[in-house]
């Protein structure tokens, strides 16, 4: 579908998240193939590269106050005459041991990525089953299938999210409302820089999981690639998952699991992620 075509079906979009990462690359897309972005940020100051930018209309918003969220998602939503398109997508790093990390920090990052996430989405599906057209993009993670050691509270929120689409893609079957479930592995983003990593975790181990980690983005593919998967699938209009990310990350690793006893993915996981 050539852009003009994609801006006709999808001639506006919400996205979270837009300072950095995969967030800003989205909207960049998006903007590139002619469809009017409103993106978020807590700091609308920061979305810099997007100031003065013809069709993007910037939106602050804090996932932490769902009330303020909702209440500013229902602004832009009646500024922009109603969403074509949703995309969901926060990716908040929590980097700590599961028994011992700060139980609020803990709980906050699932309250940020999920339960937030989830009072925008709900949202959204509303408006989009209200005139029976539109798409919904929940970005989840690989680490839904593989997931990261040190960092349980990100799989449980990325799970959680995974498990939500997949509910609302049978609700909505038949429809013209379609639910992607797209899960990113690791892309050359800020991602583990803006982490929050636990000072009392010091032991070696927890070391080199942490460079691992570092490295494995350091060689990931650019974000473009993440852009690209996604207008594809969007294109297609059609429910469904969609991983992206490396060859390895995307249908090595996602092969193996599926021919292998558990013992091997387990093995695996402990070799990619320096698990000694």
């Amino acid at each position: 579908m050539p852009s003009e075509l994609l801006a006709s079906r999808y001639p506006t979009a919400f996205i979270t998240v837009v300072s950095a990462g995969l967030g800003r690359a989205f909207a960049e897309g998006l903007l590139a193939a002619g469809v009017r972005v409103w993106g978020t940020a807590r700091d609308v100051s920061r979305p810099a590269p997007f100031a003065g930018r013809d069709g993007f209309t910037a939106v602050a918003l804090d996932l932490s106050d769902g009330d303020a969220a909702e209440a500013a998602y229902a602004r832009a939503s009646g500024e922009a005459g109603g969403f074509a398109l949703i995309i969901n997508q926060a990716r908040y790093g929590v980097f700590a041991d599961a028994a011992r990390a700060v139980a609020g920090l803990w709980h906050r990052q699932i309250e940020d990525m999920l339960q937030a996430t989830l009072r925008l989405a709900r949202l959204g599906l509303r408006d989009l089953q209200a005139r029976d057209s539109g798409s919904i993009v929940n970005v989840s993670s690989l680490a839904v299938e593989f997931p990261l050691p040190y960092m349980s509270g990100y799989n449980v929120a990325k799970a959680g999210l995974s498990a939500w689409s997949e509910t609302i893609a049978y609700e909505v079957h038949g429809t013209g409302v379609s639910v992607i479930d797209f899960r990113p592995g690791d892309f050359r983003t800020d991602f583990n820089r803006v982490a929050t990593r636990d000072p009392g975790a010091d032991e070696p181990r927890f070391d080199r999981v942490w460079r691992r980690l570092g490295r494995n983005l350091d060689i990931a593919p650019p974000p473009e690639r993440a852009v690209a998967d996604l207008l594809r699938a969007i294109r297609r209009g059609r429910s469904g998952f969609v991983r992206t990310g490396s060859f390895f990350q995307t249908r090595f690793a996602p092969a193996l699991a599926r021919i292998a006893p558990w013992s091997w993915k387990l093995a695996l996981h402990a070799r990619y992620f320096d698990l000694r």
